[in-house]
């Protein structure tokens, strides 16, 4: 065994609670022992003013108070590491015929769906809030014996009619970290919440059905959107797992939990795991995503997580760890569209996903929310639509203009409809920008970016009795330019490590259509009583298990192929071009968007079946690159399953990786990457777009391979042609191509000059 977790709180909630890592006595399979159901809570007591022969690995002086008492507790139970039981976050009809899966309704003979059986018997576990059984995503209509290899269970709790099926074959839930850490907080309701695997917040359901939910026809939202939904990989059997409890709150998913569903998942014998959560980056070392998911690689399972919604910043890319496969989130040409007019005749584009709708061609008063406040409530208030700030005397029959920020959008609306409004005109901020997305509002309505909401602001002030209409949604398709990347989505480079390029790859992650949970509103507002089978959602978290699909897909076509080989399969035949052929642009600004932005591009699942070739890694590489990292023998027990011995020297640089990152270039460096043949014999030849200030060779500059498994090594040198003059990113690629053209296999570079 690597390394199980047991968690420890201190009765009184004086001190956090943390997650010391013990080191096995045997070595087992799968690799984790399987505790998931034998936590331990362990009180921490304050040590002796004196403590002897406290354990190596809690080195005090490198430690808070907190942890070093957490090591001096643990001293006798064979305590490698002790770290933070960290709190982490919860981060489709069209987007399957926008990556090219279906061709005008009609899957083709030659498409990834049909060539691996739509992941016909793969196991796809998710870590999520769970799932709603019932929904027409996981019907188990046609599908035949569970696979034998299958060794999960079916959890239920308080008298849940909670049924697994041929199509849904495992779910468990892990509540005892997060009961740790709240403590005295859980009040009986919400205890009995957290004793059952349905999933009552519908982030779960949306996730597992996008990676892997039946075909389900007519599928679509408040009659928006219609469409046949389907997972990636329809016919992967699937396994939920919950880890994270909205009910609680918004960081409501622990890393105690979190390993444990690891554990569990290892045990049970999914092949992909996806994982649509996060939070701060953090060393490897003390990041229970990290650990989980290296334990999870080793046993050839492979870990896709979403890069977070903490975009466009740069450095805030979350899930950063070279053994997981992180996705950002871009576009896809489908909006939903609602256009108002103004009285002055003047169009402007909103977006939106209301149910209900206005007489055509009747205009309406338009007021903003500041001119239609209530006499005791502030103008700020009253601008942002609060609930309770709006003046029925003055909102009664009008289209109220409302911003962004503030309470919730679902509050907003409601807010209007509590006033007597028709409708709402709900307009970005200037942090919003220029980049407005499709609400299900509770009200007519409709979402327009900042420069047309400047736009209808003016109206309003230079007019003296302002009027506007709201059209009903409109279901558009064949936008154009798309994909682009998405705002919202986590930006590179890692904080952790820029050296490995983070995110990996992007995925369609922008108004995803998905089962939902019959349990909770379409908004998540505890005033929208609304219930729907399928929600549209925005998120890193819905672009995750759209890879997580196509990975399925991949460990159905070739079951023998690494993790490693998968991602690499996936990135290196990725696309940077949008549907009108220039480069994406970054929805944030507009300009041509970056590997920082979406990785080695975005995914193309038909291109991943055939990459040609493919860069390897084995769990020896990993621990070699930690070793490079300055990981000790201590470090390394978190990881690896019996002692590893590093190298005498290890270079960073020659870590296999699919992408090329130099953080600090000031002289020549060489870059060695080893390339396997997983096609027919043939020879590549490379082609590099340097990056600007950059000199770039190739040696050797082709590569012949005359069978499938063959491995050829080649060195990539970069050499600073210039004085720096910028300390910015500047970004190249390398292509190998073979020499009939059907295979290019692209890497692409990040260099910063030093």
């Amino acid at each position: 065994m690597g390394s199980i977790s047991v968690l420890e709180q201190e009765k009184k909630e004086k001190y956090p609670s943390f997650l010391p890592v013990f080191q096995g006595r045997t070595e087992i399979e799968p690799i984790i022992l399987p505790l998931a159901e034998k936590f331990q809570i362990c009180s921490v007591s304050p040590p002796p003013l004196s403590i002897p022969n406290y354990s190596p690995n809690c080195h005090r002086p490198s430690l808070s108070l907190q942890l070093w008492f957490a090591c001096w507790n643990f001293e006798r139970l064979d305590v490698i590491s002790v770290f933070p039981n960290k709190p982490r976050k919860l981060h489709t009809t069209h987007s399957w015929e926008f990556l090219r899966l279906k061709r005008d309704g009609i899957i083709p003979s030659e498409a990834i769906w049909k060539k691996a059986r739509f992941g016909k018997d793969t196991i796809i576990g998710n870590l999520d809030t769970g799932v709603w059984p019932e929904s027409r995503s996981f019907s188990d209509e046609g599908y035949g014996p569970v696979p034998s290899r299958w060794r999960g269970v079916c959890q239920s709790g308080n008298g849940d009619k909670f049924h697994c099926s041929r199509k849904l074959i495992g779910a468990r839930y892990f509540n005892k970290g997060l009961a740790a850490s709240v403590g005295d907080q859980l009040n009986s309701s919400l205890t009995t919440s957290l004793s059952t695997v349905r999933d009552l917040h519908g982030h779960g359901s949306h996730t597992l059905s996008t990676a892997a939910g039946n075909f389900v026809p007519g599928a679509n939202v408040f009659g928006h959107g219609n469409g046949t939904a389907s997972g990636r990989s329809p016919a992967a059997r699937v396994a939920a797992y919950i880890v994270c409890w909205p009910e609680v709150g918004d960081s409501a998913c622990m890393d105690a939990d979190i390993l444990a569903a690891f554990d569990a998942a290892i045990s049970d014998g999914v092949d992909v795991l996806s994982l649509s959560i996060g939070g701060a980056p953090a060393e490897y070392f003390e990041d229970g995503i990290a650990i989980g998911s290296f334990h999870a690689v080793k046993n050839g399972i492979t870990v896709v997580a979403s890069a977070g919604n903490s975009g466009p910043t740069p450095g805030t890319v979350s899930n950063v760890a070279p053994w997981i496969f992180t996705i950002g989130a871009s576009t896809v040409d489908r909006a939903f569209t609602s256009y108002i007019t103004l009285g002055n005749k003047k169009k402007i584009k909103g977006m939106s996903l209301s149910a209900t709708t206005l007489p055509r061609r009747k205009y309406y008063p338009l007021i903003t929310g500041a001119s239609a406040k209530l006499d005791d409530v502030s103008e700020v208030d009253a601008n942002l639509c609060e609930l309770d700030s709006l003046d029925p005397r003055k909102a009664k029959g009008k289209i109220v203009v409302c911003l962004q920020g503030g309470g919730g959008t679902t509050e907003k609306g409601v807010a209007a409809l509590r006033a007597g409004a028709v409708g709402m005109i709900l307009t970005n901020d200037e942090q919003s920008g220029n980049e407005a997305f499709p609400f299900a509002h509770v009200l007519p309505a409709a979402d327009v970016n900042f420069i047309d909401g400047q736009t209808i602001y003016a109206y309003i002030n230079a007019t003296g009795k302002p009027t506007a209409n709201i059209t009903p949604v409109k279901t558009v398709l064949g936008i154009k330019p798309a994909p682009s990347m998405a705002a919202f989505s986590s930006r590179g480079p890692s904080f952790i490590d820029p050296e490995i390029l983070k995110p990996d790859i992007s995925a369609p992650g922008v108004g995803i259509i998905a089962a939902f949970s019959l349990a909770s509103s379409p908004t998540g507002s505890k005033f929208d009583k609304r219930r729907v089978p399928f929600n549209l959602l925005f998120g890193t978290s819905m672009a995750c298990p759209h890879v997580s699909g196509v990975v399925g897909l991949l460990k159905t076509l070739y079951p023998l192929w690494s993790p490693a080989a998968i991602k690499s399969a996936i990135m290196t035949t990725a696309r940077t071009l949008d549907n009108e052929e220039p480069p994406m642009k970054d929805s944030s600004t507009n300009d041509t968007a970056t590997p920082f932005a979406y990785g080695a591009g975005e995914v193309t699942p038909n291109q991943a079946m055939d990459p040609g070739l493919v860069y390897d890694l084995t769990i020896d590489d990993y621990l070699n690159y930690l070793c490079g990292r300055g990981y000790n023998t201590s470090l390394l027990k978190r990881f690896a399953t019996k002692p590893f011995a590093c190298p005498k020297s290890y270079s960073l640089s020659d870590f296999n990786y699919p992408s090329i990152s130099l953080s600090e270039l000031s002289g020549e460096v060489t870059v060695t990457r080893r390339a396997k043949n997983v096609g027919h014999p043939g020879t590549y030849f490379a082609r590099i777009k340097s990056p600007p200030g950059v000199s770039v060779s190739v040696k050797p500059e082709t590569l012949t391979f005359k069978k499938m498994g063959e491995e050829k090594k080649f060195v990539v040198t970069f050499h600073p042609m210039s004085k720096v003059e910028s300390r910015d990113f500047v970004f190249g690629q390398l292509v190998w191509s073979d020499s009939d053209g059907k295979h290019k296999v692209m890497s692409p570079i990040v260099i910063r000059r030093k």
